[in-house]
């Protein structure tokens, strides 16, 4: 069983899978490849002076992988409160158990707001600055936590700032990511 279970292989997704395996917590991202960065060119994204989108992601995907998160391509169907967290079945069948969810479904949220989670007058899905939705141990991150003022840059944020938030929670303090540069 993974520690947590990302709903969508985008930008905040993969971000949010890349912060919890560097730390090596269980990830498992799914996903059916249909965030729009797959048709996007990126001229704004600091670092990276341009980038055709399928390339980000793949490169996104191979950091998560990396690190040690699983990436399934299939569409999550339902989710569903349990005793120790939540059930999260996909087209295939396959039902995945997870302490925590995090979900990033780009303009989906119909599966988040069946589980009770509060929206929004926008329909957007309400959460705090770390994510964390009205849903015990449920976040959410990048388009369905916003309708309006969304980017790549700003959705990879959200999905590391509710990683951040569960690394932190699981070690009782508030944690840090910060790389040094390796000694030669």
């Amino acid at each position: 069983m993974p520690d947590v279970i990302v709903v969508g292989d985008g930008p905040a997704g993969l971000s949010a899978a890349l912060f919890l395996a560097r730390k090596g917590k269980s990830v498992t991202v799914i996903g059916a490849g249909t965030t729009g960065v797959r048709n996007a060119y990126l001229y704004n994204v600091l670092g990276i002076p341009e980038m055709d989108g399928p390339d980000f992601l793949e490169t996104a995907r191979q950091q998560a992988r990396r690190f040690g998160a699983e990436l399934v391509q299939a569409r999550v169907t339902a989710i569903e409160k349990t005793d120790t967290g939540f059930a999260v079945t996909d087209d295939q069948g396959t039902r995945r158990e997870a302490r925590y969810v995090i979900y990033c479904a780009g303009r989906n949220r119909d599966l988040a707001v069946d589980l009770g989670v509060e929206t929004n007058p926008d329909g957007s899905l309400k959460i705090d600055i770390n994510g964390r939705t009205s849903v015990e141990n449920f976040y959410a991150a990048g388009r369905v936590a916003r309708d309006q003022k969304i980017q790549i840059v700003i959705s990879a944020g959200d999905g590391a700032a509710a990683a951040l938030d569960i690394l932190s929670r699981e070690a009782g303090q508030d944690l840090h990511d910060w790389d040094s540069r390796p000694k030669d």
